[in-house]
């Protein structure tokens, strides 16, 4: 009875849930020894959250119960999500209250109880069951107490502290950083229990914060005893046999080109013209399939490890050092087995034929990026001279490297072609200087060869139909593209196709290719990697988004990654005579496995990477509180303002320290507003800061604000002509303003004022102002603070045509424009009124109601006027001001023409009247007109 079978059978739209004997019926067990084996598999299946059993011990798939499966995702406000195991599944939002004794990383069953959106795409729930627990070990700080112990995790997604009896805490001192073994796992009814199995030391000692991350992840630093002996058994003299058995490029011109401290060097490239002109790319890596034989003990701790993972100051390796630094290494001058991939490339890149082999090979030299650079680029006679015999090859590699990146280009790749940012530390693992690591040719022409390698080989084996890893890049999500698109408006960016059913990946090296020299070009290639999916290992070859190519796999790096070690030993057991159907469907169910375990892992390893270089960033600005640096802005939320540094540090501007105004955030522009003074911060503006703290416990850098470097209350980039003001809010996010606004100036004449305001923004041709259209209560228009670009100082000017608080003559004097600004305005402002009035008559005439069956008040920049009235009236005075509104003198003869109002406030149908009561003037059916007045 296979696994597969009985949850294909469940997943049939005729199943309904049934008992172990109706099961066995179904699937004619009969012996005794096939039914336990069978009640086995269900035991199995349910404890791995396969199967759910009911009360009434029938068994069905979760789903079919309204279940979910997945891991829960804590954070470190106390609630979580699931993120289920399908991936047609939206996450479930877990209140802290619900979590019934589940924690971070667990493998859970929820049920969803809600759902919330237009598209229920929602939903909370509730955990309904654990079933895998991803922690048996927790890292935290140890509080002693008299008779107990308290270990508060590390990780903020743990919120539970573990208490740890008197007996279990093994001589730890108070404040020591501790490894805790969990004894009872939290519940409903009580917390988490363990007993301490490691002391790692105090916090401040040298590394102790790296070894927290290492235990926290569960890195496993040291091989057990068994792997490192078979380690040892293998002989580092290759058998001639095998050598016999494999094509022998020992003659050929082959270097490795690496990193300075590299020491598992697994690929190597030769370069040559052919005799048809076309060039020949030779990529060699190292066969360590030849050596780590399936099943084995080396081969299991690989799987496990799934990655070598490289810290600031250390590197845990996937495989043991006599192997990965020796045997394995294609070190120079010695013989080694190897997988060659020998491609023919014409001169625009495509690759005519291609071959694919076991070798031995024997490398001429151990080249580093930086000498292959000096070589090429500096063209170092030192070096040239030193490697005379290899200098003309580095130049055909550079030439087909230059013509394979040109293609890539040419079909739309991604290239994220930014400086990564590299700590520094001493011998004592502190950090001396945080400096870029700069790619230069002789990175890219190996990249280039690599990648070439991998589609190669991704798409000679798929064809081929067998069992394989592929490396596989999902298309974008729509709405993330969205955000992302609104986040490069701001920089006056545009991404073709955010706003369609997909993105081409060229729609973004086109953005990434106009951002490429300025200042945020790192800040935008780092929000655009967020923007997309994570790559990651699949037995499908779906394609590769980022690549633009169809086929794609990692085939070049099987010391340090387990999916080529995998793919190795395919390539040979094809190679050497193919599969048979049975080997073939092992190989299938292990491929799916193996993908799977490896994502993970490469996931787990990035964490851990990323979280100790986070570490150091924070260790090396603890030295220097109180200094200060440039940066730019690359975030804005409610809390405050992420600013990144020139150096790469990212730290938090707290909304506490923005003491100069209340400060609100609109998302829609993504930048913080001040309520009184309009003062703008938005995501790329320059700005200097000084370091005010620094936590390595909490993981944060706390900033001050020393200067905005480009003070503006403009949006959509630098000189644009937006400015943000209510209209950009909802009516309730505007109600709310005003009332803060009003409570913080105390003067709540203006915030009245303010709720009026309407109309379109203009620059003022005469002040070069930005102008906001409407008018106040006041009939007079208001003006906006200038923009960065004007030479006046940014003061809040109200009223620039009319002084507010000042005689006309004083703010004339300061402003020599003022008064033809006040005569042009005046000029519009009448033309607009006649205007308005003559569409009010038209509407008069074709109604036929008369100025009489309407509130007698109409909205045109600030003005009510009733035309028909002023013709009766004599040409009386259009307007009035009485009482703060604009309303036309009422004649006795309109009163008594009036309609009667019903008790209820309600307009008498067929009259064209609003209702007598408070609230919006709603139009009559049938009955065409413009916008009513307000009351």
């Amino acid at each position: 009875m296979q696994r597969e079978q009985l949850l294909d059978y469940m997943a049939s739209d005729i199943y309904s849930p049934l008992t172990a004997q109706e099961l066995c019926e179904v699937f004619d067990v009969e012996r005794a020894s096939e039914f336990r084996d069978f009640l086995k598999l269900l035991n199995e299946m349910e404890d791995n959250g396969d199967i759910m059993r009911t009360k009434n011990n029938r068994y069905a798939l979760p789903e079919q119960m309204n279940l979910i499966v997945g891991r829960l995702q804590m954070k470190a406000r106390g609630f979580g999500f699931v993120i289920p195991e399908q991936e047609s599944e939206t996450d479930i939002y877990i209140p802290a209250t619900e979590l019934n004794g589940a924690m971070s990383g667990d493998k859970v069953l929820a049920r969803v109880r809600d759902t919330r959106g237009k598209t229920g795409a929602h939903r909370e729930g509730v955990i309904v069951k654990v079933v895998d627990r991803a922690h048996e070990r927790i890292v935290g700080k140890i509080a002693l107490y008299a008779s107990h112990a308290f270990v508060t995790p590390l990780d903020k997604r743990f919120a539970d502290d573990i208490f740890v009896p008197k007996e279990d805490v093994h001589g730890a001192h108070d404040g020591y950083v501790v490894v805790v073994e969990l004894t009872s796992y939290p519940s409903a009814t009580h917390g988490p229990v363990g007993r301490v199995v490691e002391v790692l030391g105090h916090p401040d000692e040298p590394g102790v914060d790296i070894l927290s991350v290492i235990r926290k992840y569960g890195l496993p630093e040291q091989f057990p005893e068994q792997v490192l002996r078979a380690a040892e058994e293998i002989p580092i003299e290759i058998d001639p046999a095998e050598i016999a058995k494999r094509r022998d490029l020992r003659d050929e011109v082959i270097v490795t080109i690496d990193g300075d401290d590299a020491k598992d060097l697994d690929d190597a490239v030769h370069v040559k013209v052919l005799a048809n002109g076309h060039y020949e790319l030779g990529v060699h890596i190292a066969d360590v399939g030849y050596y780590v034989k399936e099943g084995s003990a080396i081969d299991k701790e690989a799987f496990r490890r799934g990655t070598s993972v490289y810290l600031v100051d250390r590197v845990i390796p996937m495989l043991p050092q006599r192997l990965s630094n020796n045997i394995c290494s294609l070190n120079p001058q010695v013989d080694r087995l190897t997988m060659s991939c020998v491609m023919e490339i014409d001169g625009q890149g495509r690759i005519v034929h291609h071959d694919i082999f076991p070798s031995v090979i024997r490398t001429a030299a151990r080249m580093t990026y930086n000498n292959v650079r000096r070589i090429l680029v500096e063209r170092d006679p030192e070096l040239r001279r030193k490697y005379e015999a290899l200098v003309p090859m580095f130049e055909l590699m550079e030439q087909l490297a230059l013509i394979l990146r040109e293609k890539r280009m040419r079909r739309g790749a991604v290239d994220f072609d930014f400086d990564e940012i590299y700590v520094k530390v001493n011998d004592l693992g502190e950090p001396v200087d945080i400096v870029p690591r700069q790619r230069s040719i002789a990175e890219r022409l190996i990249e280039e060869f690599m990648l070439a390698a991998n589609e190669t080989v991704a798409e000679h084996f798929h064809w081929m139909g067998v069992p394989f890893v592929y490396r596989i890049h999902e298309e974008p999500d729509a709405a993330k593209m969205l955000d992302l698109n609104a986040f490069l408006h701001n920089f006056g960016y545009h991404l073709k196709g955010a706003g369609g059913s997909k993105v081409h990946p060229r729609a973004l090296q086109e953005v990434l290719s106009e951002v490429e020299g300025t200042r945020e070009a790192r800040m935008i290639s780092t929000v655009m990697l967020r923007s997309m999916q994570q790559a990651k290992y699949r037995p499908e070859c779906t394609g590769h988004f980022g690549l633009a190519a169809e086929y794609y796999t990692h085939f070049t790096s099987p010391i340090r990654r387990y999916p080529d070690l995998t793919i190795h030993r395919i390539m040979r057991e094809v190679l050497s005579g193919g599969l048979s159907p049975e080997r073939e469907e092992t190989l299938r169910e292990f491929v799916a496995e193996a993908s799977r375990q490896s994502s993970e892992r490469e996931r787990i390893a990035q964490d851990a990477e990323r979280e100790v270089d986070q570490l150091k960033m924070v260790e090396y600005m603890q030295a220097h509180i109180d200094e200060e640096f440039d940066g730019i802005i690359t975030s804005a939320t409610q809390f405050g303002l992420f600013v990144q540094l020139d150096n790469g540090v990212e730290g938090l501007i707290h909304i506490s320290a923005l003491d100069d105004d209340y400060y609100v955030l609109n998302e829609r522009q993504m930048a913080l507003i001040g309520e009184r003074t309009r003062r703008v911060f938005r995501i790329g503006d320059p700005v200097r800061v000084v370091v005010a703290r620094a936590s390595k416990e909490e993981l944060r850098i706390d900033f001050g604000l020393v200067a905005h470097l480009r003070e503006a209350t403009f949006v959509g980039g630098e000189g644009g002509d937006a400015i943000i003001y209510d209209e950009d809010l909802s009516p309730k996010e505007r109600r709310e303003s005003i009332r803060r606004r009003e409570s913080m100036s105390g003067e709540k004449g203006r915030g009245q004022r303010d709720r009026g305001m309407g109309g379109r923004n203009r620059r003022d041709k005469l002040s070069g102002r930005t102008v906001r259209g409407g008018t106040d209560r006041a009939g007079r228009r208001r003006d906006a603070v200038p923009s960065a670009d004007h030479e006046d100082p940014i003061i809040d000017v109200r009223h620039a045509a009319s002084p507010p608080d000042m005689p006309y003559d004083e703010w004339d004097a300061e402003f020599p424009d003022a008064r033809a600004l006040r005569e042009a305005e005046g000029s519009r402002g009448k033309r607009q009124r006649q205007s308005a009035a003559d569409r009010f008559a038209k509407w008069d005439r074709e109604t036929g109601g008369g100025d009489g069956h309407r509130r007698g008040e109409r909205r045109t920049g600030g003005y009510r006027t009733w035309p028909a009235r002023d013709e009766q009236a004599g040409g009386r005075k259009a307007t009035r001001k009485t009482g703060g509104r604009k309303q036309g003198d009422r004649v006795a003869a309109e009163v008594a023409d009036r309609p009667k109002r019903a008790k209820s406030g309600k307009a008498l149908v067929g009259t064209g009247a609003p209702a007598a009561g408070r609230g919006k003037p709603k139009r009559a059916k049938g009955k065409p007109g413009g916008k009513r007045g307000r009351r």
